[in-house]
C-alpha cells in the first residue's frame, strides 16, 4: 500500500502536483496512514465516541457522505473534542491535566463523532476535496482538514493545507464559545 501511495502522491514531470489536487479515477482512492483501527485518535476520545448514543444510534442511520455533510452543517458549533462542562479536570496534574485533553473523559463533541463517522465511510480524495472546499459552513471545511490531519502522512499535510492557510472565515474552536479563530 505504501508503494501505491507514493506513486499516487508524488508529483510528475517538471511541475509540482500536490496530493490534494490529483482527482482522476486512478487517484480517487485516499489511502490511510497510521493506525487504521483507531484513526490515530486518542484512546479516551475514541472510546467515548464509540459508546456515545449520538454515534451509535443517530449517526449509525446516516449511510451516505451527503447525509453526514448535512449533519455537520446543522449540528457542529465548535471543534473541541469535549462538550462544555462535561469533563472533570480539577485536581489533575502533569500529563493528565486538562490542558492535553487526555485526563478524565466527558461527553464527546458532535464534531468528533462526525469526524469518526466520516472515517467509517472511508472517504475518497474527491469527497475530502468536497469537504475542504465546501462554501456553506466553515465547520464542514474544518472537519475535512481534521480528517486529513488524522488520516494522512504528516509530510503530505502541507500540500493539502497550502491553498487554505489564508482562509479568513472564523470558527469557534472551544466548546461554549469565546475562542473564535480563523480557520
Amino acid at each position: 500500500m505504501e508503494e501505491d501511495y507514493a506513486s499516487s502522491s508524488a508529483g510528475g514531470g517538471g511541475g509540482k502536483q500536490s496530493a490534494a489536487k490529483k482527482v482522476g479515477k486512478m487517484h480517487n482512492t485516499l489511502p490511510l496512514w497510521g493506525n487504521e483501527s483507531t484513526m490515530n485518535l486518542n484512546p479516551l476520545i475514541l472510546a467515548n465516541i464509540q459508546s456515545s448514543s449520538y454515534f451509535k444510534v443517530h449517526l449509525f442511520k446516516l449511510k451516505t457522505y451527503h447525509e453526514v455533510v448535512d449533519e455537520i452543517y446543522y449540528q457542529v458549533k465548535h471543534m473541541e473534542p469535549w462538550e462544555r462542562g462535561s469533563r472533570k479536570t480539577s485536581g489533575q496534574t502533569g500529563m493528565c491535566g486538562g490542558v492535553r485533553g487526555v485526563g478524565a473523559g466527558g461527553i464527546v463533541s458532535t464534531a468528533y463523532c462526525l469526524l469518526y463517522k466520516l472515517y467509517t465511510l472511508r472517504l475518497t480524495r474527491k469527497q475530502v476535496n468536497g469537504l475542504i472546499t465546501h462554501t456553506d459552513s466553515p465547520y464542514i471545511r474544518a472537519l475535512g482538514f481534521m480528517y486529513l490531519r488524522y488520516t494522512q502522512p504528516p509530510g503530505d499535510l502541507y500540500d493539502w493545507y497550502e491553498d487554505y492557510l489564508q482562509d479568513e472565515e472564523e470558527i469557534d474552536v472551544k466548546a461554549g464559545g469565546g475562542q473564535v479563530s480563523r480557520q
